[in-house]
Protein backbone atom coordinates (compact mmCIF):
# COMPACT_ATOMS: atom_id res chain seq x y z
CA UNK A 1 0.00 0.00 0.00
CA UNK A 2 1.50 3.35 -1.35
CA UNK A 3 1.06 6.02 1.44
CA UNK A 4 2.11 9.72 1.00
CA UNK A 5 3.93 10.46 3.92
CA UNK A 6 1.47 12.35 6.43
CA UNK A 7 3.81 15.39 6.73
CA UNK A 8 4.03 16.43 3.31
CA UNK A 9 0.25 16.01 3.20
CA UNK A 10 0.29 18.48 6.61
CA UNK A 11 2.19 20.91 4.30
CA UNK A 12 -0.76 21.27 1.59
CA UNK A 13 -3.83 20.77 4.22
CA UNK A 14 -4.05 19.85 8.19
CA UNK A 15 -7.46 18.65 7.28
CA UNK A 16 -6.73 16.39 4.30
CA UNK A 17 -3.50 14.83 6.30
CA UNK A 18 -5.95 14.09 9.66
CA UNK A 19 -8.37 12.43 7.10
CA UNK A 20 -5.36 10.16 5.82
CA UNK A 21 -4.95 9.02 9.26
CA UNK A 22 -8.48 8.11 10.29
CA UNK A 23 -8.37 5.80 6.31
CA UNK A 24 -5.64 4.01 7.65
CA UNK A 25 -6.75 3.93 11.16
CA UNK A 26 -9.64 2.30 10.02
CA UNK A 27 -7.98 -0.02 7.85
CA UNK A 28 -5.85 -1.35 10.39
CA UNK A 29 -8.46 -2.74 12.86
CA UNK A 30 -8.84 0.50 14.56
CA UNK A 31 -4.71 -0.02 16.09
CA UNK A 32 -3.10 3.58 17.25
CA UNK A 33 0.25 2.29 17.49
CA UNK A 34 0.57 0.24 13.91
CA UNK A 35 -1.11 3.57 12.28
CA UNK A 36 0.95 5.68 14.22
CA UNK A 37 4.20 3.44 12.60
CA UNK A 38 2.76 2.96 8.87
CA UNK A 39 2.55 6.85 8.97
CA UNK A 40 5.76 8.17 10.70
CA UNK A 41 3.64 9.63 13.91
CA UNK A 42 3.36 9.47 17.04
CA UNK A 43 0.76 7.96 18.39
CA UNK A 44 -0.76 11.31 20.31
CA UNK A 45 -1.02 12.53 16.80
CA UNK A 46 -2.55 9.63 15.65
CA UNK A 47 -5.83 10.09 18.36
CA UNK A 48 -5.65 13.29 17.95
CA UNK A 49 -6.85 12.98 14.53
CA UNK A 50 -8.84 10.41 15.78
CA UNK A 51 -10.80 11.52 18.16
CA UNK A 52 -10.61 15.52 17.56
CA UNK A 53 -11.78 17.93 15.28
CA UNK A 54 -9.87 17.94 11.32
CA UNK A 55 -8.92 21.96 11.82
CA UNK A 56 -5.99 22.87 13.90
CA UNK A 57 -7.07 24.58 17.17
CA UNK A 58 -6.16 27.83 17.87
CA UNK A 59 -2.37 28.62 19.29
CA UNK A 60 -3.57 31.90 20.98
CA UNK A 61 -2.83 32.28 24.91
CA UNK A 62 -5.71 31.03 27.26
CA UNK A 63 -4.77 33.81 29.29
CA UNK A 64 -2.04 37.04 28.75
CA UNK A 65 -1.55 39.06 31.81
CA UNK A 66 0.46 41.73 29.57
CA UNK A 67 -2.19 42.71 26.72
CA UNK A 68 -3.89 45.71 27.00
CA UNK A 69 -7.39 45.53 27.56
CA UNK A 70 -9.63 45.83 24.69
CA UNK A 71 -11.07 49.19 25.64
CA UNK A 72 -7.37 50.69 25.78
CA UNK A 73 -6.94 49.31 22.11
CA UNK A 74 -10.19 50.62 20.67
CA UNK A 75 -8.96 53.67 22.56
CA UNK A 76 -5.28 53.69 20.66
CA UNK A 77 -7.04 52.94 17.45
CA UNK A 78 -9.93 55.78 17.98
CA UNK A 79 -7.11 58.36 18.83
CA UNK A 80 -4.66 57.11 15.47
CA UNK A 81 -7.32 57.84 12.76
CA UNK A 82 -8.83 61.45 15.34
CA UNK A 83 -5.42 62.95 15.14
CA UNK A 84 -3.08 61.05 12.51
CA UNK A 85 -0.15 60.69 14.40
CA UNK A 86 2.17 57.08 14.43
CA UNK A 87 3.37 55.18 17.66
CA UNK A 88 6.09 57.66 18.76
CA UNK A 89 3.91 60.94 18.82
CA UNK A 90 0.55 58.85 20.13
CA UNK A 91 2.30 57.38 23.16
CA UNK A 92 3.49 60.85 24.25
CA UNK A 93 -0.22 61.96 23.45
CA UNK A 94 -1.77 59.47 25.11
CA UNK A 95 0.03 59.97 28.00
CA UNK A 96 -0.40 63.75 28.51
CA UNK A 97 -3.82 63.36 27.60
CA UNK A 98 -5.31 60.61 29.26
CA UNK A 99 -2.08 59.60 31.69
CA UNK A 100 -1.72 56.86 30.35
CA UNK A 101 2.04 55.35 29.52
CA UNK A 102 2.01 53.05 26.29
CA UNK A 103 5.01 51.66 24.91
CA UNK A 104 5.93 52.74 21.14
CA UNK A 105 6.16 49.36 19.98
CA UNK A 106 2.70 48.39 21.84
CA UNK A 107 1.27 51.36 19.43
CA UNK A 108 3.28 50.07 17.03
CA UNK A 109 1.87 46.26 17.18
CA UNK A 110 -1.63 47.73 17.43
CA UNK A 111 -1.84 49.79 14.52
CA UNK A 112 0.07 47.52 12.12
CA UNK A 113 -2.86 44.74 12.94
CA UNK A 114 -5.55 47.33 12.59
CA UNK A 115 -4.33 48.12 9.67
CA UNK A 116 -4.31 51.88 10.73
CA UNK A 117 -3.67 54.44 7.74
CA UNK A 118 -1.08 56.94 8.22
CA UNK A 119 -1.34 59.85 6.57
CA UNK A 120 2.15 61.28 4.40
CA UNK A 121 3.98 64.42 4.06
CA UNK A 122 5.88 66.00 0.97
CA UNK A 123 9.46 66.83 1.65
CA UNK A 124 11.82 68.89 -0.30
CA UNK A 125 15.32 67.35 0.12
CA UNK A 126 18.70 68.52 -0.13
CA UNK A 127 17.88 72.44 0.50
CA UNK A 128 20.35 74.83 2.14
CA UNK A 129 19.72 75.96 5.66
CA UNK A 130 17.82 79.66 6.57
CA UNK A 131 20.10 80.89 8.21
CA UNK A 132 23.42 80.63 9.89
CA UNK A 133 22.55 78.97 12.90
CA UNK A 134 25.69 78.62 15.17
CA UNK A 135 26.32 82.75 14.27
CA UNK A 136 23.02 84.21 15.20
CA UNK A 137 22.84 86.47 17.92
CA UNK A 138 19.88 85.70 20.51
CA UNK A 139 16.89 88.26 19.79
CA UNK A 140 18.51 89.86 16.43
CA UNK A 141 16.24 87.58 14.14
CA UNK A 142 12.77 86.45 14.50
CA UNK A 143 9.65 84.88 12.39
CA UNK A 144 6.53 86.39 12.89
CA UNK A 145 2.83 84.64 11.66
CA UNK A 146 -0.74 84.56 12.92
CA UNK A 147 -2.23 81.08 13.14
CA UNK A 148 -6.15 80.45 12.88
CA UNK A 149 -7.25 78.17 15.61
CA UNK A 150 -10.30 77.31 13.38
CA UNK A 151 -9.00 76.86 10.16
CA UNK A 152 -10.81 73.01 10.16
CA UNK A 153 -7.58 70.97 9.30
CA UNK A 154 -5.05 70.68 11.60
CA UNK A 155 -7.40 69.70 14.81
CA UNK A 156 -10.16 67.15 15.47
CA UNK A 157 -13.62 68.23 15.01
CA UNK A 158 -14.42 68.21 18.51
CA UNK A 159 -11.70 70.73 19.55
CA UNK A 160 -13.25 73.39 17.02
CA UNK A 161 -16.84 72.93 17.95
CA UNK A 162 -15.88 73.05 21.67
CA UNK A 163 -13.99 76.20 20.54
CA UNK A 164 -16.89 77.72 19.03
CA UNK A 165 -19.28 77.11 21.60
CA UNK A 166 -17.60 78.45 24.36
CA UNK A 167 -16.18 81.41 22.48
CA UNK A 168 -13.17 81.14 22.70
CA UNK A 169 -10.16 83.25 20.89
CA UNK A 170 -9.91 82.47 16.98
CA UNK A 171 -6.30 83.65 16.34
CA UNK A 172 -3.00 82.75 17.78
CA UNK A 173 -0.06 85.58 16.95
CA UNK A 174 3.27 84.65 17.39
CA UNK A 175 6.82 85.41 17.06
CA UNK A 176 9.41 83.36 17.25
CA UNK A 177 13.39 84.17 17.88
CA UNK A 178 15.38 81.84 15.43
CA UNK A 179 18.70 81.72 17.51
CA UNK A 180 16.57 80.44 20.98
CA UNK A 181 13.17 79.09 19.26
CA UNK A 182 12.32 81.48 22.08
CA UNK A 183 8.03 82.50 21.20
CA UNK A 184 6.04 85.77 21.90
CA UNK A 185 2.64 84.69 21.45
CA UNK A 186 -0.88 86.81 22.22
CA UNK A 187 -4.08 86.14 21.24
CA UNK A 188 -7.37 87.66 19.37
CA UNK A 189 -10.97 87.21 17.65
CA UNK A 190 -10.26 89.08 15.27
CA UNK A 191 -7.46 89.59 12.31
CA UNK A 192 -6.65 93.00 11.91
CA UNK A 193 -3.79 94.73 10.59
CA UNK A 194 -4.29 97.18 13.57
CA UNK A 195 -3.35 94.16 16.09
CA UNK A 196 -0.19 93.24 13.71
CA UNK A 197 1.25 96.54 14.14
CA UNK A 198 0.54 96.18 18.06
CA UNK A 199 1.79 92.73 18.42
CA UNK A 200 4.89 93.77 17.21
CA UNK A 201 5.12 97.32 18.88
CA UNK A 202 4.55 95.08 22.18
CA UNK A 203 7.10 92.35 21.54
CA UNK A 204 9.72 95.01 20.27
CA UNK A 205 8.69 97.16 23.65
CA UNK A 206 9.59 93.77 25.61
CA UNK A 207 12.48 92.85 24.26
CA UNK A 208 14.39 96.59 24.82
CA UNK A 209 12.94 96.78 28.31
CA UNK A 210 15.07 93.76 28.99
CA UNK A 211 18.57 94.63 27.21
CA UNK A 212 18.03 93.85 23.46
CA UNK A 213 20.31 96.28 21.83
CA UNK A 214 20.71 94.41 18.51
CA UNK A 215 18.99 95.57 15.63
CA UNK A 216 15.62 93.72 15.29
CA UNK A 217 14.99 91.99 12.25
CA UNK A 218 11.42 90.30 11.71
CA UNK A 219 10.84 88.14 9.05
CA UNK A 220 6.86 87.74 8.33
CA UNK A 221 4.40 87.17 5.41
CA UNK A 222 2.37 89.45 3.18
CA UNK A 223 -0.97 88.76 5.31
CA UNK A 224 -3.53 91.55 5.39
CA UNK A 225 -3.16 91.61 9.34
CA UNK A 226 0.38 92.60 8.23
CA UNK A 227 1.44 95.09 5.19
CA UNK A 228 -0.66 92.96 2.72
CA UNK A 229 1.94 93.11 0.33
CA UNK A 230 2.19 97.19 0.20
CA UNK A 231 4.94 98.56 -0.56
CA UNK A 232 3.35 101.60 0.98
CA UNK A 233 2.49 100.76 4.35
CA UNK A 234 5.64 98.83 4.68
CA UNK A 235 7.56 101.90 3.81
CA UNK A 236 5.25 103.41 6.59
CA UNK A 237 5.52 100.44 9.38
CA UNK A 238 9.36 100.24 9.07
CA UNK A 239 9.46 103.93 9.84
CA UNK A 240 7.20 103.98 12.58
CA UNK A 241 8.58 100.90 14.16
CA UNK A 242 12.82 102.59 13.44
CA UNK A 243 11.97 103.89 16.87
CA UNK A 244 12.47 100.58 18.18
CA UNK A 245 15.05 99.28 16.09
CA UNK A 246 12.94 96.91 14.15
CA UNK A 247 12.81 96.34 10.70
CA UNK A 248 10.86 94.25 8.92
CA UNK A 249 10.80 91.93 6.01
CA UNK A 250 8.24 90.57 4.28
CA UNK A 251 9.09 87.11 2.26
CA UNK A 252 8.61 86.89 -1.62
CA UNK A 253 4.88 85.03 -2.54
CA UNK A 254 4.28 81.51 -2.29
CA UNK A 255 7.99 81.40 -0.91
CA UNK A 256 6.21 79.86 2.44
CA UNK A 257 9.48 77.63 3.30
CA UNK A 258 11.15 80.67 4.61
CA UNK A 259 9.15 80.93 7.21
CA UNK A 260 9.45 77.35 8.23
CA UNK A 261 10.50 77.59 11.98
CA UNK A 262 7.55 79.31 12.93
CA UNK A 263 5.30 76.70 10.81
CA UNK A 264 6.96 73.79 12.86
CA UNK A 265 5.71 75.72 16.12
CA UNK A 266 2.44 75.89 15.26
CA UNK A 267 2.25 72.25 14.53
CA UNK A 268 3.34 71.71 18.20
CA UNK A 269 0.33 73.91 19.09
CA UNK A 270 -1.88 71.59 17.63
CA UNK A 271 -0.37 68.63 18.98
CA UNK A 272 0.79 69.25 22.24
CA UNK A 273 -1.52 71.93 24.09
CA UNK A 274 -4.72 72.46 21.40
CA UNK A 275 -5.86 68.84 20.84
CA UNK A 276 -4.99 68.28 24.57
CA UNK A 277 -6.60 71.71 26.52
CA UNK A 278 -8.53 73.45 24.43
CA UNK A 279 -11.50 71.24 25.31
CA UNK A 280 -10.90 71.60 29.25
CA UNK A 281 -11.25 75.26 28.88
CA UNK A 282 -14.71 77.30 28.99
CA UNK A 283 -14.37 80.84 29.27
CA UNK A 284 -11.01 83.01 27.50
CA UNK A 285 -9.50 83.31 31.18
CA UNK A 286 -8.99 79.42 31.44
CA UNK A 287 -7.82 79.44 27.85
CA UNK A 288 -4.99 82.32 28.24
CA UNK A 289 -4.02 80.93 31.27
CA UNK A 290 -3.22 77.14 30.03
CA UNK A 291 -1.65 79.40 26.68
CA UNK A 292 0.66 81.04 29.16
CA UNK A 293 1.81 77.70 30.99
CA UNK A 294 2.72 76.36 27.35
CA UNK A 295 4.06 79.40 26.08
CA UNK A 296 6.53 78.99 29.47
CA UNK A 297 6.82 74.84 28.77
CA UNK A 298 8.06 75.76 25.71
CA UNK A 299 10.50 78.29 26.62
CA UNK A 300 11.76 76.49 30.13
CA UNK A 301 11.24 73.29 29.52
CA UNK A 302 10.55 71.83 25.89
CA UNK A 303 13.58 70.76 24.05
CA UNK A 304 14.52 71.12 20.51
CA UNK A 305 16.26 69.22 17.69
CA UNK A 306 15.92 72.07 15.04
CA UNK A 307 19.44 73.16 13.84
CA UNK A 308 21.69 74.78 16.29
CA UNK A 309 19.70 73.28 19.29
CA UNK A 310 21.02 70.57 19.82
CA UNK A 311 18.02 69.22 21.63
CA UNK A 312 17.99 72.33 24.36
CA UNK A 313 15.56 74.00 25.63
CA UNK A 314 15.33 78.18 24.46
CA UNK A 315 16.21 78.91 27.70
CA UNK A 316 19.27 76.47 28.14
CA UNK A 317 20.37 78.04 24.57
CA UNK A 318 20.17 81.40 25.83
CA UNK A 319 22.00 80.64 29.16
CA UNK A 320 25.17 78.81 26.81
CA UNK A 321 24.99 82.01 24.36
CA UNK A 322 26.02 84.32 27.90
CA UNK A 323 24.03 87.06 26.19
CA UNK A 324 23.77 90.55 28.12
CA UNK A 325 19.98 89.92 27.71
CA UNK A 326 17.98 89.83 30.97
CA UNK A 327 16.72 86.83 31.83
CA UNK A 328 13.32 87.79 32.36
CA UNK A 329 12.81 88.11 28.35
CA UNK A 330 11.33 84.70 28.49
CA UNK A 331 8.76 85.72 31.09
CA UNK A 332 6.25 87.27 28.37
CA UNK A 333 3.04 87.19 29.60
CA UNK A 334 0.47 85.96 27.17
CA UNK A 335 -2.10 88.64 25.97
CA UNK A 336 -5.84 89.01 24.65
CA UNK A 337 -5.20 91.70 22.10
CA UNK A 338 -8.72 92.90 22.76
CA UNK A 339 -8.07 93.49 26.28
CA UNK A 340 -4.71 95.37 25.71
CA UNK A 341 -6.41 97.60 22.97
CA UNK A 342 -9.31 98.92 25.21
CA UNK A 343 -6.23 99.67 28.68
CA UNK A 344 -4.53 101.54 25.84
CA UNK A 345 -7.21 102.79 23.42
CA UNK A 346 -6.45 106.14 24.04
CA UNK A 347 -3.22 106.75 23.53
CA UNK A 348 -2.93 103.67 20.44
CA UNK A 349 -6.06 105.59 18.34
CA UNK A 350 -3.88 108.94 18.83
CA UNK A 351 -0.77 106.99 17.49
CA UNK A 352 -2.45 105.38 14.42
CA UNK A 353 -5.15 107.46 13.40
CA UNK A 354 -4.79 109.11 9.64
CA UNK A 355 -5.12 113.08 9.41
CA UNK A 356 -4.53 114.19 5.91
CA UNK A 357 -3.20 111.02 4.73
CA UNK A 358 -0.32 111.27 7.59
CA UNK A 359 0.18 109.79 10.83
CA UNK A 360 0.17 111.67 13.58
CA UNK A 361 3.21 110.45 15.76
CA UNK A 362 2.14 110.25 19.81
CA UNK A 363 5.51 108.22 20.40
CA UNK A 364 6.61 109.66 23.81
CA UNK A 365 3.22 109.01 25.41
CA UNK A 366 2.07 106.05 23.71
CA UNK A 367 5.63 103.97 24.54
CA UNK A 368 5.65 105.62 28.03
CA UNK A 369 1.97 104.27 28.39
CA UNK A 370 3.02 100.92 27.58
CA UNK A 371 6.30 100.58 29.52
CA UNK A 372 4.18 101.70 32.91
CA UNK A 373 1.78 98.72 31.34
CA UNK A 374 4.73 96.52 31.31
CA UNK A 375 6.54 97.14 34.27
CA UNK A 376 2.94 96.73 35.69
CA UNK A 377 2.17 93.16 33.61
CA UNK A 378 6.17 91.79 34.58
CA UNK A 379 5.36 92.48 37.96
CA UNK A 380 2.14 90.96 38.07
CA UNK A 381 3.79 88.07 35.96
CA UNK A 382 7.07 87.40 38.88
CA UNK A 383 4.83 87.28 41.63
CA UNK A 384 2.72 84.73 39.59
CA UNK A 385 4.89 82.51 38.17
CA UNK A 386 7.30 83.22 40.83
CA UNK A 387 8.33 78.69 41.98
CA UNK A 388 4.90 77.78 39.72
CA UNK A 389 6.99 77.46 36.22
CA UNK A 390 6.20 73.92 35.58
CA UNK A 391 5.40 71.33 32.78
CA UNK A 392 1.79 72.37 30.82
CA UNK A 393 -0.25 69.48 32.27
Amino acid sequence: MNIIPYHEIRKISPEKARELVRKVFEANNKNVSKTAKILGVSRHTVRRAIYGPLEDKSRKPKTCPRKLSSELENLIIQEAKRTGFRYRRLSLYLFRKYGVKISENTIKSILKRNAVPRKTRKTKKGERSLYDYEALIPFSEFQLDTKHLLDKDSLPKEVYEHIKKYNLPCYEWNMIDVATRTRFTAYSYELSSAFGFMFISLVALWLRTHNVRTPIKIRLDNGEEFCGGSERKLKEWNKMLSFLGVELNPIPPKAKHLMGIIENSHRADDEYFLMIHAERCKTKDEFIQRAQRWQDTWNFFRPHSGKGMNGRTPFEKFIDSKSLVSSHVFQFPTLLLEDILKKVGTFYSLFCNKLGGKYVFTTYLFYLYLSQFFAAAFAATVLYYKGVFKLCQ
